[in-house]
């Protein structure tokens, strides 16, 4: 297998110097407007700068107004290609932004690129999402469920078998204990989910969406007032339980903001259950898994995201499945 070249700031300001060059004559792009950084000279390009530090950064940022994504693999690239076309098919349907593509191609033999505009905001891991930005996240849940599934496994979206809650709460299980003699987690708040439960709660059939599957805060695009201007990420997009992006919520904004909108969406009780319980018993799972790194970094988002999941959510909310009220 051919070793694939390692992205630098002159690869990347030689490639996008001459995307901008070219205006995107291929076909595949567009201009896009001047950089900062062509007044320079001819041979100056726009700025650039990884967006995460990284032995081989893959996203860069391109002046102020565009991001650079490179695929470092097969496989990547298979789901960039995949990604583009479902960008465009779900933009129609939700009222966040969606990132569109003014050029892509390949930045080396059989691997792609595609430069993005940038959506304004912050990231939802920096700014509180407000009770109109809940209702942002409804429309996105809502504009989902609308995507016709049919026309996204065929521009490539895979299928994905729901999770089983109970294996999943037999691990959390046994990781809870682990938190609890570490003193990061109260193993009995797991007795709330019992196996009756987690049975009840399992994903009915033909509920299958298109998913973005990686709703993390950092996919979330939020103003400073509040407002979900737009989701990034979705080269993880299948058609699968739509409680997974109602988990997702729960970890980037916290438990009840995401019942919230999920019941404004049109979302009963049990996948909203479904989807925090998910949400929880990943979370400790998780963070078991990573008492003994050495990121902190890491250990910080892990806690906030276990924090935000086991939020207690309005019982009132819960109307058609009385017999889990006590998972809550």
């Amino acid at each position: 297998m051919t070793q694939a070249p390692t992205p630098t700031a002159d690869t990347v300001r030689r490639l996008v110097r001459s995307l901008l060059k070219d205006g995107g004559k291929d076909g595949r792009g567009s201009r896009g407007g001047k950089e900062p950084g062509q007044g320079r000279g001819p041979a100056a390009g726009p700025d650039v700068r990884p967006v995460t530090e990284g032995a081989d950064p893959a996203t860069w940022w391109v002046g102020s107004r565009h991001v650079l994504r490179l695929a470092p693999d097969r496989e990547a690239t298979v789901r960039q290609r995949r990604e583009l076309r479902l960008r465009d098919l779900v933009r129609p349907h939700v009222p966040v932004a969606v990132p569109v593509s003014v050029a892509h191609g390949e930045w080396a033999p059989g691997l792609t690129y595609t430069l993005d505009t940038k959506v304004p905001g912050g990231s939802g891991e920096e700014h509180d999402v407000s009770a109109v930005g809940e209702a942002d996240l409804a429309g996105l849940l809502s504009g989902l469920r609308e995507v016709p599934v049919r026309q996204a496994e065929t521009l490539g979206a895979p299928r994905a078998a729901p999770r089983s809650l109970e294996a999943l709460r037999r691990a959390a299980v046994r990781a809870a204990e682990l938190l609890a003699d570490a003193d990061e987690f109260d193993a009995a708040r797991l007795n709330q989910l019992t196996a009756p439960a987690a049975a009840q709660l399992a994903a009915q059939s033909g509920s299958a969406v298109l998913t973005h599957h990686a709703l993390t805060g950092g996919h979330l695009v939020v103003s400073a007032d509040g407002r979900v201007r737009g989701v990034l990420g979705w080269a993880g997009a299948v058609v699968g339980d739509p409680a997974e992006d109602i988990a997702g919520l729960a970890l980037a904004v916290g438990s009840p903001a995401a019942v919230r909108a999920a019941t404004l969406a049109g979302y009963g009780a049990r996948p909203c259950l479904r989807g925090l319980w998910l949400a929880r018993c990943d979370t400790v799972v998780h963070l078991a898994g990573a008492l003994t790194s050495r990121d902190p970094g890491r250990l910080t988002l892990l806690r906030t995201q276990l924090r935000r999941a086991w939020e207690p959510i309005l019982l009132e909310r819960v109307t058609d499945l009385r017999d889990t009220d006590d998972a809550l």
